[in-house]
């Protein structure tokens, strides 16, 4: 994961961690245009409401806002369009594999930047019932207490 003081985290869904249950994580390359690029840099994106999908053999990133560059031209991007996430073939049907038999959800946690170039944790997810929102609070708020009290 991303060491924030050497790989600055652009945008994180920290509602996906109250909604879903994280089974696992993976890390992808994205494919993205200049000014995506200037404005993810600047921290103009929005992860709510996305998930990532399985189509035609390709991972993608979709409802993932982007803002527009407002430096940028005529040939400036679309805010929510289809992003193309790169991940090996074999991770890919591995996705394809588990989202349509046991049905889990790929939701993309962070954006941040690793070696110059910019990347997307997605997590393997299981939507959380409303009760298990209220344990999670509550153990949360155990635990807290637990620390305050040492």
């Amino acid at each position: 994961m991303p060491d924030k003081k050497f790989n600055p985290v652009f945008a994180e869904n920290r509602k996906a961690r109250h909604d879903y249950t994280v089974l696992d994580t993976i890390e992808c390359g994205i494919v993205l245009t200049g000014t995506e690029v200037k404005s993810v840099r600047h921290g103009e994106m929005s992860l709510t409401g996305s998930y990532a999908a399985v189509l035609k053999d390709e991972l993608w990133l979709v409802a993932a806002d982007i803002a527009a560059y407002k430096f940028g031209n005529r040939f400036n991007h679309e805010p929510k369009s289809m992003r193309k996430l790169l991940v090996h073939r074999k991770e890919v049907e591995a996705m394809r594999l588990k989202t349509e038999a046991k049905g889990l959800t790929l939701v993309p946690l962070k954006v941040y930047l690793k070696g110059g170039r910019i990347k997307v944790a997605l997590g393997v997810c299981r939507g959380k019932a409303m009760h298990d929102k209220r344990e999670t609070l509550k153990n949360k708020a155990i635990r807290r207490d637990m620390e305050r009290g040492l």
